[in-house]
């Protein structure tokens, strides 16, 4: 392979999606980079300009214009961090995560019109050819916390939670099949009846392949959600996934106007416990009981989302 090989696939590639004319692809008046800039905020709930510049290597100039226009357009807002004056958080508005959500789903089409013209036989070996530009292109380095995106669940993601919930529970917590059963109902009912603008589902996704989820359902008590199944693949552990994922739910949570956010959990699970304190959240009671095979003591936990801040 030569230098011109990769060039001439990148010209064709390129071509293909659209890059060179991004907004006319999308119908939509932003670019490739504008776009991605848009993806990157509605992925992750608290972000820096700072992030931004070092995960996208954009010039600092260039990213201020960027945000610049978004923020005449009222899709952000800047603020001080308060983890760190000299940082500026960049958070989108709610006329910012509509527009970040129709770029999204204008992208989805496209991308499933392209993926309509290559026969269901062939897929896996498109999908093979992906991964293995990936693999080689990253010269066998470990993945970081950047190559982790936040996501909304696609086809098949939901049962994927129950899945992975069950072998995870199994091997590391010895849960019997009755979890599995309590994870299918809650994911179930989600599926079949719930409020976008309430509640809501995130993917960690890395390299292509879902490796951690949570979610944001309603509570039976008013004013109050409830944070369930917080789950992290045992080789993508280390990243910050846990925390990234809690703070979504925590910023939604609190987004939408809850007054409340608990969650229930077992003290056996030590290193989930860890990210709930350090996000405020308090033992509220607890009470030890059997289930799923096993003897457990079940933990109630509370984080009061009004008045609170970063």
């Amino acid at each position: 392979m030569t230098v011109q090989d990769i060039r001439a696939f990148n010209r064709f590639y390129t071509n293909v999606i659209g890059a060179l004319d991004y907004s006319r692809q999308l119908y939509a008046p932003y670019t490739l980079t504008e776009s991605r800039v848009l993806y990157e905020l509605a992925h992750s709930p608290r972000t820096d300009a700072a992030d931004l510049r070092t995960e996208l290597s954009l010039d600092a100039g260039y990213l201020s214009r960027i945000l610049n226009k978004f923020e005449q357009e009222g899709l952000i807002e800047r603020t001080p961090s308060r983890r760190d004056p000299r940082r500026r958080r960049v958070t989108l508005t709610a006329r910012g995560r509509e527009t970040a959500a129709l770029l999204a789903e204008r992208a989805d089409e496209s991308v499933g019109a392209l993926l309509a013209t290559v026969p269901s036989a062939d897929r896996p070996r498109l999908s093979e050819a992906m991964h293995t530009v990936r693999t080689l292109l990253s010269d066998g380095r470990p993945p970081r916390r950047e190559d982790v995106l936040l996501r909304d669940p696609g086809p098949g993601d939901l049962g994927w939670i129950v899945a992975r919930n069950a072998a995870l529970y199994a091997a590391e917590y010895g849960f019997n099949a009755d979890y599995e059963g309590l994870v299918a109902r809650i994911v179930a009912d989600f599926a079949e009846d719930h409020d976008p603008h309430l509640e809501r589902v995130w993917i960690a996704e890395l390299d292509g392949r879902p490796v951690g989820c949570v979610m944001c359902v309603r509570d039976d008590a008013p004013g109050t959600a409830r944070l369930r199944l917080l789950l992290v693949e045992p080789e993508a552990r280390g990243l910050g996934i846990g925390d990234r994922l809690v703070s979504a739910v925590v910023d939604f949570a609190r987004g939408v106007g809850y007054r409340d956010l608990v969650l229930w959990t077992n003290d056996v699970l030590t290193a989930a416990r860890r990210v709930y304190q350090r996000h405020g959240f308090v033992l509220a009671a607890e009470k030890p009981h059997r289930s799923f095979g096993q003897d457990l003591n079940g933990q109630d936990w509370r984080l009061e989302l009004t008045g609170t801040g970063e």
